[in-house]
């Protein structure tokens, strides 16, 4: 398993990649699919309660559910992306940038 201050510097990073997509997700507008739109509004949602739980006295096993379950949305939102025509490139990138970061550290904990 990593230390724990690694593990909270990396999601540190995520998070910030995850509040670009956010970003990106407002930007754009009402060409956002809704299933893309719900997609970055729950790893918004997870990412906050996930940043808590790490300041918290998480124990190994609850952080590394909660990467999981962050990790699930972002594949939901990386196929989102991929299944729709003309999503915007900064939102898509965004995306991809956070699903591929997400994994990364999924794997580097388990």
């Amino acid at each position: 398993m990593m230390q724990a201050e690694e593990v909270r510097q990396r999601f540190s990073q995520i998070e910030k990649t995850i509040q670009q997509a956010s970003q990106a997700c407002e930007r754009a507008g009402t060409g956002v699919p809704t299933d893309l739109k719900n997609c970055i509004q729950q790893l918004d949602t997870q990412s906050s309660q996930a940043r808590q739980q790490l300041q918290g006295a998480a124990d190994e096993q609850s952080i590394i559910d909660c990467v999981d379950q962050l990790e699930e949305l972002g594949d939901q939102a990386k196929a989102a992306c991929e299944k729709q025509q003309g999503v915007d490139q900064q939102l898509k990138q965004a995306v991809m940038q956070a699903h591929q970061e997400l994994s990364q550290l999924k794997h580097q904990l388990h």
